[in-house]
């Protein structure tokens, strides 16, 4: 299982959200230098987000996006308002590994399919769920789509993603421990990479989601925000935690 730490950017900064509030923000400088510091650690992997054009659809962040992916020598994964097939390109074409789209799979479906056809295996679907009813949300979690998050999973079948990257709203930021049931449920509803968020606070967290098996699949990466910017868990052992045997 890979470690993909977190860099979430307002206004060009650095930023960690609780439960996707906005007005629960933390600030944590530079993302550059906050990058350059988990690759160093040994990170594969990083996960940022443009949580501005999330709300709006609008690139606020794009160049500083890239500007992590330039000064790092580790795959990017990048989402955040990426509501388009030129959003997608203008990231992919310029040193993004992979970019994760939420809203645009779920009303766009089509532009989905030809995006996954244009970038195979580097276009990932971000499924962010709130509720009993596991709703995914869209716009940067600001409305409901009306759509469960099984339901979702299903409108996946034979589209060729990278992954699904599946967020516990409600365990955002709070550090209170991973949805370890919701997503073993999830490896038993789809076929595709499966990729956690959400809730992880220790190593103890990551060993479970390590080990987490359905139907003889493993998750294939965890994406850790608040406990590694806080210095709760290290890089180091973090990625140590995510191997089979942790």
């Amino acid at each position: 299982m890979d470690l993909f730490p977190a860099i979430d950017l307002r206004d060009g900064a650095a930023v960690r959200l609780v439960q996707g509030d906005f007005a629960r923000q933390r600030h944590y400088g530079d993302p550059v230098a906050l990058a350059r510091r988990y690759a160093a650690g040994g990170a594969r992997w990083i996960h940022v987000v443009d949580l501005d054009a999330a709300r709006t659809g609008l690139p606020h962040n794009r160049e500083t996006v890239l500007r992590v992916a330039r000064a790092v020598e580790v795959a990017v994964q990048a989402g955040g308002g990426v509501r388009s097939e030129s959003d997608a390109a203008a990231l992919l074409d310029h040193g993004v590994a992979r970019v994760v789209v939420g809203t645009l799979a779920l009303e766009h479906p089509d532009v989905l399919a030809a995006l996954a056809a244009r970038y195979p295996g580097r276009v990932a679907v971000g499924l962010d769920h709130r509720g009993a009813g596991a709703e995914v949300a869209l716009s940067g979690w600001h409305r409901g789509s009306g759509t469960s998050l099984a339901a979702a999973l299903g409108r996946l079948v034979g589209v060729d993603v990278g992954a699904v990257v599946v967020t516990a709203i409600e365990r955002d930021g709070m550090l209170g421990g991973p949805d370890l049931d919701g997503l073993e449920a999830v490896l038993s509803m789809t076929a595709h990479d499966v990729v956690a968020s959400g809730g992880v606070r220790s190593t103890a967290d990551l060993a479970a989601l390590a080990r987490l098996e359905a139907e003889g699949r493993h998750l294939a990466g965890a994406i850790v925000g608040m406990a590694l910017v806080e210095g709760a868990i290290g890089v180091e052992e973090a990625i140590a935690a995510c191997a089979p045997s942790a």
